[in-house]
């Protein structure tokens, strides 16, 4: 069994994001892990304002979400990233959360490809939803996850799931017309399958 924990970086209450979230996350249940889900349009995180009062011993000067979420992500075995596309990329709340992870990162006396610290060592993987579905809707998103978390961070790829076209952007939300939510579920029980 695995701990799970799901940040869900914005988008409608039961819009596309959100069931494609709750699909993964019954598939993984189903598969015997815990699983917490964390809605940032619920828990307010503020960006990294690079004050560096975290690297001196203290918790994060700010006054937000974020220092309660600590202890979950120390925690978790794996984190799941879920976000709308917005502007072509990530939602701003979802990145504002992955630059917060500078207060967890300690010294490191020989870091890996330049970096300055070292981060606990986890799985990821990234949920993401769309209208559009072309060749390039995602790049921007893919690229991020995969520099930042991915390579940056040093968070082992768990995998992604790349919603597009989930209907337009004005419209119902229109994710069960496709098989996304199967593949959501299936992705949540066998992420940990040997």
């Amino acid at each position: 069994m695995k701990n799970i924990l799901v940040i869900q970086g914005g988008g409608r209450v039961n819009g596309n994001t959100s069931q494609l979230v709750d699909a993964f996350i019954r598939g993984a249940k189903e598969a015997g892990n815990s699983v917490e889900k964390i809605s940032l349009n619920k828990t307010e995180v503020k960006g990294c304002i690079g004050c560096n009062a975290c690297r001196y011993g203290k918790p994060c000067v700010q006054k937000d979400g974020f220092n309660e979420l600590v202890p979950k992500i120390k925690s978790a075995d794996l984190l799941v990233f879920a976000s709308p596309l917005l502007f072509w990329t990530l939602s701003s709340k979802i990145k504002a959360f992955i630059e917060r992870f500078y207060c967890i990162a300690e010294e490191d006396a020989n870091p890996p490809l330049g970096r300055y610290e070292k981060y606990p060592i986890k799985d990821a993987a990234l949920l993401m939803t769309s209208a559009d579905n072309f060749f390039w809707t995602y790049e921007q998103s893919v690229s991020y996850y995969k520099f930042a978390i991915i390579n940056y961070i040093g968070f082992n790829d768990k995998g992604m799931l790349l919603a597009g076209g989930c209907g337009d952007t004005n419209g119902k939300p229109q994710i069960d017309k496709t098989n996304h939510l199967k593949e959501a579920y299936n992705f949540g029980k066998n992420i940990y399958r040997e």
